[in-house]
């Protein structure tokens, strides 16, 4: 009797280690390992309640923007906290995110987004970037104009308040303000360069509406526009060369105003890859030549020729090119 209960207990133990250890090896072949935590963009405006506005808008806009944004990349976003979307909607009379249209929206979200890691460090003062916007006359990428000589402003409306947010698929910069989808008259009033010409598009005394105009939206007549526009030292060496006046505001109205005239282009945004020798470019104050052998240039009916040094900053309702002097004077 004594060996068969030993043997019964030695069978019973046997028994329950198998049991274990099946038990066990069950457990090891059916756990599932967890998913590796993500710290995708989407992630970061999604875990962060001062951005609830902005995920709404992510889900509200078409395009697959959610989906790019959570998986793609890099990605640099200029990210609007609730305080800037709240002022945007209120400035442009809108009570609630839905009321604005949908395609609008998209764009809009697009034109904080652009390729590859922007780090603060590596943004310089100037149009090195375009955004995914391609809310555009020639659907190209929109411009940004960045300036770095006080922090970082985005198109002269918008500062990065926090610089550098990495995440898994880019690099975020919270911003103060939505970037808006800008106009030739957005990058005007951005560039400092430009200061002198909108000084001049903007005296009192101008029988003609230059902002107003060109702030027209595409789609609009006379939109869209191809500006050349003058920097501030084409203006200063114009008041050197004639010797009757000190300043712009020498310059009678009817004078001033057909030479601003002569620098933009109405129903057309003529790109630089558009231009060729001897074209003639009809302008709102008369005809121009474009050459580009040896160099872009505009000829006027004077024989005064300026030279393009910038090309194709592109805004929604136009494009604008930097040129190195005063033309139709």
């Amino acid at each position: 009797m004594k060996i068969f209960k030993n043997l019964f207990k030695t069978v019973l133990v046997l028994a329950v280690s198998l049991t274990i250890f099946a038990s066990c090896s069950d457990d090891d072949y059916n756990t599932t390992a967890p998913a590796p935590a993500t710290n995708t963009i989407v992630d970061f405006v999604s875990s962060n309640s001062d951005y609830s506005i902005l995920l709404e808008a992510l889900q509200t806009a078409d395009g697959g923007i959610v989906e790019s944004l959570n998986s793609g990349g890099p990605f640099t976003v200029f990210a609007p906290n609730n305080a800037a979307f709240r002022a945007f909607l209120s400035a442009n009379n809108f009570d609630y995110l839905s009321d604005v249209p949908t395609a609008m929206l998209s764009q809009i979200l697009l034109n904080h987004v652009t390729g590859g890691n922007a780090l603060a460090a590596s943004l310089s003062t100037g149009y090195d970037i375009k955004s995914l916007s391609t809310a555009t006359p020639s659907g190209a990428n929109m411009s940004l104009y960045i300036n770095t000589a006080d922090g970082v402003v985005i198109n002269g409306v918008s500062t990065v308040t926090t610089a550098d947010v990495s995440v898994d698929n880019g690099t975020i910069h919270a911003v103060d303000a939505v970037i808006g989808l800008p106009t030739v008259v957005t990058f005007a009033l951005a560039d400092p360069n430009f200061s002198t010409l909108v000084s001049a598009l903007t005296r009192e005394d101008l029988t003609f509406d230059f902002i107003g105009t060109l702030s027209t939206a595409n789609g609009t007549a006379p939109a869209p526009f191809t500006v050349f526009a003058p920097i501030n030292q084409a203006f200063l060496d114009l008041v050197e060369e004639v010797d009757v006046i000190d300043s712009l505001d020498d310059i009678d109205e009817p004078k001033l105003n057909a030479i601003l005239k002569m620098h933009a282009v109405a129903g057309a945004n003529v790109l630089a890859a558009d231009l060729s020798d001897n074209m003639t470019i009809a302008t709102l104050g008369g005809d121009i030549t474009a050459n580009i052998t040896g160099g872009a240039t505009l000829t006027d009916s004077n024989n005064r020729v300026s030279t393009i040094i910038a090309v194709n900053v592109q805004a929604s309702n136009g494009v604008i090119h930097a040129i190195d002097k005063v033309i139709g004077d």
